[in-house]
């Protein structure tokens, strides 16, 4: 156990050792260095051409909200489809939509609509490929190495932040805005190759694709049964609002109080990228060393300290080495946030949980731009900065109600086995409803055992895709308890007890240990059948013995 656990600089490596993944990993950091080159220019684009500090604060509200606004549906795609192919119709968008800036660029077609236009665009891309990415990682790399793999891609992407804003600046500096885009164009070819040259093995599953509305239904019921989850994406909401000023801001902060040009923006984005790369790599030690929690308080408190200096200085050095500490605490904050959410999330439900993460964190981080934006036009940039800072400080304080878990593994794998009742009648995949009710005859010695187990049932079922779960007593013989649950059609029955996991089948070793032996649970399986607009459904059983 110690060793699955421990994590050291060679166990943040290891996923590096995958073919499969190193490949897109690398494909996807060169990616990124062109994608943050587009965003520097972007940004200073928009402050040589607009008078509002809202639109300098909205490019990056542009490129996330389409994450907020599409991540359901993506997820669920991301779920039912091949996440291969999902990650290149992506990434295709992305590369076309930079190719298209680049063209308007060309004949001379720019304002600030079409640059927050393609930011958009761009940010359609990210919604899509992002969630099959990382929800990948579970296909390419054993369960172990996800915590590991999930701090490689923030490390992967923060250390060509230190590289990517400065080498943007220097382009834009030099040659303009439209080589940075075209150089841009040419990066997003690197991941189209990698995803079209490699492919990796899918585990199988004997059941058909879900219907789009049914997998966003028990994505979205999953996501709210889980505690774990929810309190990830209570935090990870408010940390993106409160924390995004140090980059929404930081155009206004190079010109307006440093005085500075498109280069010195780019070495202040350099010292954030510098900053999170050395936290990301002190990651596996520290999330060996302390809990999650304590970790996410400290991450916010650095972002605040950051955003309060940027506030009072107006020296680029000092800026810079303020901003190192504060994508320290950026990259440590989004790290813990996502393993969690990934090792809260079993394999069939893991695209959503992340997309439903995302869309609201991406939510916060654009509600955060514009707030802060809004902030600075109608008071000051310091005093937006300072508010930040108060807030980040909020977020951390949170803790005493919301903490966060410590998880390094998790144990919601189903465990794969089912054996289907047979019927007598000819039931298709899309019959239904299907109304499932299993009968228990507890005595009142076992009355309290057998609710405690029923709680956990009640959560287990409703988990995975079990509706309308009810526990109902015989008022006339007390001993008589009916548990009563429905499932759209007769596949999503099926679909529950093929996600139910090992843990969950031996709740019904414990309830059977509460019955007489004599009288064991005893399931009915029935299936609702119209029988005329004027006539309520009658039910038609199938009886089994469990």
């Amino acid at each position: 156990m110690a060793a699955a656990t421990e994590e050291d600089t060679s166990g943040l490596l290891a996923p590096l050792k995958n073919p499969t993944f190193r490949s897109v990993f690398l494909a996807s950091q060169l990616s990124s260095l062109g994608w943050l080159m587009q965003t520097v220019a972007l940004s200073w684009l928009m402050v040589t051409i607009a008078t509002s500090d809202v639109m300098v604060a909205l490019v990056q509200a542009a490129s996330t909200l389409p994450t907020f606004f599409l991540a359901i549906f993506v997820g669920a795609i991301a779920d039912n489809y091949n996440r291969r192919i999902v990650m290149i119709v992506g990434r295709s968008l992305m590369m076309a939509a930079s190719a298209m800036l680049v063209i308007l660029m060309a004949l001379g077609i720019t304002n600030a609509w079409i640059i927050l236009a393609f930011s958009f665009l761009d940010g359609c891309g990210i919604a899509l490929a992002d969630p099959a990415w990382r929800a990948s990682l579970g296909d390419m790399l054993e369960r172990r190495h996800i915590p590991s793999a999930v701090t490689l891609l923030n490390v992967g992407f923060n250390t060509v932040r230190s590289v990517g804003p400065a080498l943007g600046g220097f382009i834009v500096a030099a040659f303009g805005p439209m080589v940075t885009f075209a150089l841009t164009t040419l990066g997003f070819v690197a991941p189209l190759t990698a995803l079209l040259r490699n492919k990796w093995k899918v585990p199988s599953s004997s059941l058909p694709r879900e219907a789009l509305v049914t997998a966003i239904y028990d994505g979205l019921r999953f996501t709210a049964i889980s505690s774990e989850i929810k309190t990830t994406i209570a935090r990870g909401t408010l940390f993106g609002v409160a924390g995004t000023a140090l980059l929404a801001l930081l155009p206004l902060v190079a010109r307006d109080q440093l005085k500075a040009g498109p280069i010195a923006y780019g070495i202040l984005m350099a010292g954030f990228g510098a900053g999170a790369l050395l936290a990301g790599l002190a990651n596996p030690r520290l999330r060996r060393r302390f809990v999650q929690e304590g970790m996410f308080v400290v991450a916010c408190i650095a972002c605040a300290a950051c955003a309060l200096a940027l506030a009072l200085t107006s020296n680029l050095a000092v800026a810079t080495v303020s901003l190192a500490l504060g994508g320290a605490g950026w990259v440590t904050g989004w790290s813990g946030l996502g393993v969690n959410v990934q090792l809260a999330s079993p394999r069939w439900v893991v695209g959503r949980t992340i997309s439903i993460y995302s869309a609201f964190t991406y939510g916060g981080i654009a509600a955060g731009s514009w707030l802060w934006g809004t902030i600075a036009e109608n008071h000051s940039l310091s005093w937006a900065l300072g508010a930040s800072a108060g807030a980040s400080l909020v977020v951390a304080a949170l803790g005493f109600k919301l903490p966060i878990s410590n998880r390094f593994e998790s144990e919601l794998e189903p465990s794969g086995s089912f054996d289907a009742p047979s019927v007598a009648l000819d039931l298709k995949p899309r019959s239904g409803p299907i109304l499932v009710t299993t009968e228990y005859l507890i005595t009142d010695d076992n009355v309290d055992l057998f609710l405690e187990v029923m709680r956990k049932r009640r959560h287990v079922q409703s988990r995975v895709g079990a509706r309308q779960w009810t526990l109902t007593r015989d008022v006339r013989e007390p001993s008589r308890w009916l548990e009563t649950y429905r499932t759209p059609t007769w596949m999503d029955f099926h679909r529950i007890h093929h996600r139910l996991t090992a843990a969950d089948k031996q709740l019904d070793q414990e309830l059977l240990g509460l019955t007489p032996e004599a009288h064991p649970p005893k399931t009915t399986i029935l299936v609702e059948r119209p029988t005329g607009a004027a006539r309520k459904p009658s039910p038609v059983p199938y009886v089994s013995q469990k």
